[in-house]
């Protein structure tokens, strides 16, 4: 079936659809399963559909994509998926609860507040202790964030698919790096704070971990020079531990999560499970027509988006000196 699909322009313009989704729509992946493409989704078996190669010693050029005019539809689909792996490799998904897509730039969320505690028991005929989840007040805007791409043709068209690959992987990681700081805005606006003394100390991080009560402080995310500070620690060094998907585990279990988006001026505990909302109208966005035609001069891509802390408790600040 995939060698039937008919691909042009207009698959990226279907509403409330994206490129891959209406692939899969038009082949699904599950009429594959115990073939030798299983494991390919709509898009890689188009790929192969047209034999290119993106990696791998028999790696193709980037004129492989435009052989013909169907295989030129799947370029930007191929630049999408590169800058999206990018982003995904940024510190951004380790900061994110849940995301959230909505319609249109403004987002209303809504307020949770608490009058009692859980801890106590309710008399007979006395009303239980109350938690209000009321319609906020104002809306968020999205903002958007993006990178206009400057290129020719005839620069890229002879390069390697896999070298093109790392170049549109890292814009996205860096788009996604510059995210990060409206993230991190968002996670420290609002939470209770507590005073080091003077410099960073592990005092001052087993300070802040005894913050949390009804929360865990999961993640805690540091600049460089405060994570150089902490993993030099005597308390920390030899103590330490890496999981299995490369991240800096502390001794109490805190996952510690460098980041340039933050200043030397703070450090901040959170519960990753609980504290931020991602809200989102859209995926990146791309110039996808200037794409398939090979007007590689100049194209956009793009994404809005906010972020709003989910529950407030779940995060908390230590201010340095």
């Amino acid at each position: 079936m995939y060698n039937e699909i008919k691909l042009e322009k207009g698959l990226y313009n279907l509403a409330g659809k994206s490129f891959s989704q209406a692939l899969e729509e038009a082949d699904p992946t599950e009429n594959y399963k115990d073939t030798p493409l299983c494991g390919l989704d709509a898009f890689e078996r188009q790929l192969k559909r047209f034999g290119i190669r993106v990696k791998g010693r028999d790696c193709d050029k980037v004129e492989k994509f435009f052989a013909t005019t169907e295989s030129a539809v799947l370029f930007p689909e191929f630049v999408r998926r590169a800058m999206v792996q990018g982003m995904e490799e940024s510190v951004l998904p380790q900061l994110v609860a849940v995301k959230t897509v909505c319609e249109g730039n403004q987002y209303r969320g809504y307020t949770v507040s608490e009058t009692d505690s859980y801890l106590d028991g309710t008399a007979q005929g006395t009303a239980l202790p109350e938690t209000s989840i009321l319609e906020s007040d104002n809306n968020i805007q999205l903002v958007k964030y993006g990178r206009l791409v400057t290129a020719s043709y005839e620069a890229v068209r002879l390069q390697k698919l896999d070298v093109f690959t790392l170049t549109m992987r890292s814009i996205g990681k860096k788009l996604a790096d510059a995210i990060s700081s409206a993230a991190v805005t968002a996670l420290k606006t609002g939470a209770a704070s507590v005073s080091a003394a003077g410099e960073l100390s592990f005092d001052d991080v087993t300070k802040l971990f005894s913050q949390f009560s009804d929360y865990s402080m999961k993640s805690m995310i540091v600049s460089p020079k405060n994570a150089a500070l902490i993993l030099s620690m005597e308390q920390v060094r030899d103590s330490v531990t890496v999981d299995e998907n490369g991240n800096v585990i502390l001794p109490f279990g805190t996952k510690l999560i460098k980041s340039s988006q933050i200043g030397d001026d703070s450090v901040i505990g959170f519960d990753s499970s609980y504290a931020l909302e991602y809200i989102t109208s859209s995926d990146l966005v791309m110039e996808t027509d200037k794409l398939i035609d090979r007007q590689l001069d100049t194209f956009s891509v793009s994404v809005n988006l906010a972020f709003k802390k989910v529950i407030n408790d779940s995060v908390k600040v230590l201010k340095l000196a």
